[in-house]
């Protein structure tokens, strides 16, 4: 039997070094865990067998879409709390995540008491 896990760990997905690099600071300053991904694929390649409380994912990304990881999740049986990021809001793409079962939604730029307020909702 393992020890019990005091610090909440959050996966971060997104294509952009610096917003990766700048996520996985705030968290960890703010007592988080963290495990940072590039695309989805790389998620869906080392992602799977780590352990996370809360997916934070952006809608955007190079190959895979959030909403397609989203979907691809939903279909494996992965049963994750995800808060989707974007620049680009839209109706229709919240729609779409809502329905597939996303907990929180962030427009960016947001700021850091939304982003730790949207985690300690869906991570709990």
């Amino acid at each position: 039997m393992s020890a019990p896990r005091s610090r909440r760990n959050v996966a971060i997905v997104d294509d952009d070094p610096g917003m990766l690099r700048g996520l996985s600071d705030l968290l960890g300053a703010c007592g988080f865990e963290t495990d940072v991904f590039s695309s989805a694929e790389d998620w869906l390649d080392r992602g799977a067998s780590h352990r996370i409380d809360c997916l934070l994912l952006d809608v955007q990304l190079g190959g895979i879409s959030g909403l397609e990881l989203q979907r691809q999740l939903n279909v494996l049986g992965f049963t994750l709390p995800i808060i989707f990021m974007t620049a680009f809001d839209d109706e229709e793409t919240r729609a779409q995540a809502s329905q597939a079962g996303c907990l929180g939604w962030l427009r960016k730029p947001f700021s850091s008491r939304q982003l730790i307020e949207a985690i300690e909702r869906a991570a709990s």
